[in-house]
């Protein structure tokens, strides 16, 4: 058998076209290499060279100094100060739990600590440092620093906190910061300011702290940090200062404020003092108070659960959200609206009986006095607060034209006063009683509505609104509780101004006839003479009753016989001096009993101090005073 002989020539053929795909493979490889290279270091260099850069450079937030709190004369209501944190920076600790249990052996940290502390690192980067506990004294201090060398990544530094100096006095009014959730965040977010906020640990919760978190928090700084492959800080590249927040300068006097506040006792209740003519608010109290530096850091559960389920209800704001009836308080806004109407223009007067009855109905409203008045007249009927004159008055007036006149005295609507959470109250209509209960308007409550009685509900800052409102001749100055606004840096002030909200046209005979009426109220003869005794300024006045709970028609009111939570508001309105006011003010002590007895010494004292510049003389009562009408409680009868 022969050899085979080989085909060379096929043989490499095959081979060189062998070859030949494979180069074309591999140049093909190199161009997609070649091309992707273009497209990483060319196309998309900007692109990866910030990502570059954001992962070796990160900007870490400076958290400005908040803005500060003032009175009027410069008392410092809300500061900062520094204070010990025991802080850990998680990249620089290898076992970050076993640090702190070893640290707690040392230090007291307890499970709160721990929860803030998680919630920090969540909010923070690892080569930050966050604080597992606040507040460190110098004991603690000292015995941490002398085995500081047992936690690396463990450090004392100091922080600035919120403080609240005066503790109590003007809680309500200044309002509380608290830490940072989910809902403010959103908030912000909506607000589009979130960026501001990087760093920040706390926010305004309530009152002024609340309503000018913007001018009080200031600018965020940043501090561009070169950090590692394991994310520890390198150096500090550059850095952008914070700008402090703004100071805010109330109109309120912190010394009027304590006397007010002092006045009420263990009492419960709200007073607003403002200054009719600008609307400042001179003085703010809600009682009883709470200590806002108790929100700052977190409220434990112990503070919480006293505060939140104590019956006498600290947490409320009664100035804003406390609603109550106005009662007698109620009345010279109803005579202003029948002078105004025409309905009840001098000489006209009534014989009062004792009670007032619907045509054709044999029930009868009884006025305070069950054996009448007498012969009374418009002036009059404020003065001695006669019932009867009221439900006639309210009658003829009819609830529409009663309410939308009232309206214009800011009753049923909001003030707009710079603090937020302020409710409407009730100024009460057959359209209103219609959608709330399906049923029709009675002639009777708009009887019971002419006293202040029935389904009316007043706020004590509309009171006092209403009461300046009347004082400064039917032009409404929008109530505000910022004086001015202080650049922290460069020491300017900004004055709020002084704004006109509403205005009513009134006769001024007809405002004087109602105003003599209410100056008559502090005389001998008046339901407070006792709380005009001795004064040495005119004061116009009007007290009132509330009714908590209602009572039998035949049966007497017995204050002592009732539950005290159960016993009539207190109410009481006053201005001064009469001829030329500068303060109207709104006194409700819940349960107190008598507007005169109750409320008014509380008015006194505060005017007493704003007007004359001390303290009123203790229990000052004159001969004159024993003539005072005791006005007990009007009674909210239905057909």
């Amino acid at each position: 058998m022969g050899a085979e002989l080989k085909n060379y020539l096929h043989e490499q053929y095959y081979f060189k076209l062998r070859l030949g795909v494979a180069g074309l493979f591999f140049i093909s490889l190199f161009a997609l290499l070649a091309f992707r290279f273009y497209y990483l270091q060319i196309d998309q260099y900007t692109h990866y060279q910030t990502l570059a850069e954001n992962n070796r450079i990160s900007l870490v937030p400076t958290v400005p100094n908040r803005g500060l709190i003032l009175d009027k004369n410069g008392v410092v209501f809300a500061h900062n100060f520094f204070v010990y944190t025991l802080e850990i920076t998680p990249a620089k600790v290898a076992n970050l739990e076993n640090t702190i249990a070893e640290l707690s052996q040392l230090i007291e940290i307890s499970s709160l600590d721990r929860k803030r502390f998680k919630k920090f690192r969540e909010q923070s980067h690892s080569f930050e440092s966050a604080p597992i506990r606040t507040h460190l004294n110098e004991v603690e201090a000292a015995k941490f620093a002398v085995n500081h060398y047992r936690f690396p990544g463990v450090e004392i530094k100091s922080r600035l906190f919120r403080h609240y100096p005066l503790g109590k006095l003007g809680a309500h009014m200044v309002g509380y910061i608290g830490r940072i959730n989910d809902k403010d965040i959103d908030q912000l977010k909506q607000e589009g300011v979130f960026s501001n906020y990087k760093g920040s640990d706390h926010i305004g919760k309530s009152g002024i702290e609340q309503f000018y978190e913007q001018q009080l928090h200031g600018i965020t700084g940043f501090q561009q940090v070169e950090i590692d492959a394991d994310g520890h800080a390198v150096r500090v590249l550059s850095s952008n200062a914070p700008i402090p927040g703004d100071n805010i300068i109330l109109s309120a006097d912190s010394k009027l404020q304590e006397i007010g506040e002092q006045a009420f006792g263990n009492r419960r209740g709200a007073m607003v003092a403002i200054n009719p003519k600008t609307g400042e608010v001179l003085a703010y109290v809600s009682q009883p108070a709470f200590d806002p530096n108790l929100f700052v850091d977190g409220i434990d559960s112990e503070n919480w659960k006293m505060l939140n389920e104590s019956i006498d209800k600290p947490l409320i704001n009664r100035p804003l959200r406390g609603i109550y009836p106005p009662g007698s308080t109620f009345k010279p806004f109803v005579a202003l609206a029948g002078l105004e109407a025409g309905k009840r223009a001098p000489p006209f007067a009534i014989t009062d009986p004792g009670f007032f009855s619907l045509p054709g109905s044999s029930h009868r409203y009884r006025d305070w006095k069950p054996s009448g008045h007498g012969y009374v007249d418009i002036q009059k009927a404020i003065t001695i607060s006669c019932d009867t004159f009221f439900y006639g008055l309210a009658m003829e007036l009819g609830i529409e034209k009663l309410t939308a006149f009232v309206r214009h005295f800011g009753f049923g609507r909001k003030s707009d006063i710079d603090i937020k959470g302020e409710i409407e109250g009730l100024l009460p209509t057959p359209e209103w009683k219609q959608r709330r209960f399906k049923q029709p308007w009675y002639p009777g409550e708009t009887v019971i509505v002419g006293i202040g009685q029935g389904y009316t509900l007043v706020t004590p800052l509309q009171l006092a609104q209403a009461t300046a409102i009347l004082a400064n001749n039917g032009v409404a100055m929008k109530p505000r509780l910022v004086n001015r606004i202080e650049n922290a840096l460069t020491g300017k002030q900004v004055n709020m101004p002084a704004l006109v909200q509403d205005q009513i046209a009134l006769d001024p005979k007809n405002i004087d006839i109602v105003k003599r009426g209410m100056i008559d109220v502090t005389l001998p003869g008046g339901t407070a003479a006792s709380v005009g005794a001795n004064a040495s300024y005119s004061i116009a006045a009007k007290t009132g009753t509330a009714q908590v709970i209602g009572i039998r028609q035949n049966e007497k009111y017995n204050e002592h016989a009732i539950n005290e939570r159960h016993r009539d508001h207190a109410l009481f309105i006053a201005y001064a001096p009469a001829e030329d006011p500068t303060i109207a003010l709104s006194v409700i002590v819940e349960n107190g009993g008598h507007g005169g007895s109750a409320a008014g010494p509380i008015a006194r004292k505060v005017m007493d101090y704003y007007l004359l510049g001390k303290l009123p003389a203790q229990e000052v009562v004159s001969n004159n005073a024993q003539a005072a009408v005791t006005e007990p409680p009007e009674e909210e009868l239905h057909d």
